[in-house]
């Protein structure tokens, strides 16, 4: 398990507040983008309700039930599948990253495949781009300030070196 440290990886987690790809304040602006995109991965509640709202489906959603820390069902899912992990708030677990890997080789099929989290998504944005074809477009949303979209390709050097500098705990 990769876990972040509030004094140890205060650099860390001051460059993930910053938006990682594009940010769009409004997401209408992004929908051209997102209907191009050949792979379309989702990261967080918010994104997804508002890809849902556009009857947009990504190939993977991964959500927690949850917007800013309050509870969120999503009243319709689209997904005949779903696939169940625990990471705690703050951590990229190892089940975390084999049910990623296991939702990229299922979702060859077409069909979307949504990955509910009991704990926290916000860091599997990393794993995500790490992991998913080069050309793969993921979504997730930046608080208060709207989605952010980038391709996998252009943050790969990014991603590991903000990984490696996570704290390794055996599980």
């Amino acid at each position: 398990m990769l876990r972040l440290d509030a004094e140890l990886n205060k650099d860390i987690i001051a460059e993930l507040k910053k938006p990682l790809g594009k940010l769009y304040p409004d997401f209408e602006d992004a929908i051209d983008e997102i209907k191009s995109s050949e792979f379309l991965i989702s990261v967080g509640d918010a994104t997804f309700a508002n890809l849902t709202k556009y009857k947009l489906y990504p190939n993977i959603g991964i959500i927690d039930n949850l917007i800013q820390r309050k509870n969120h069902t999503h009243e319709i899912i689209r997904a005949n599948h779903i696939l169940k992990v625990d990471n705690p708030a703050g951590t990229i677990t190892d089940d975390l990253w084999e049910t990623i890997g296991e939702a990229l080789r299922l979702s060859d099929s077409g069909e979307c495949y949504v990955i509910e989290v009991a704990g926290e998504e916000d860091l599997a944005v990393l794993p995500c781009i790490l992991m998913a074809n080069p050309e793969t477009t993921i979504l997730y949303g930046q608080p208060n300030e709207g989605l952010v979209l980038l391709k996998a390709c252009d943050l790969t050097n990014k991603a590991q070196m903000l990984i490696d500098g996570f704290i390794e705990i055996n599980e």
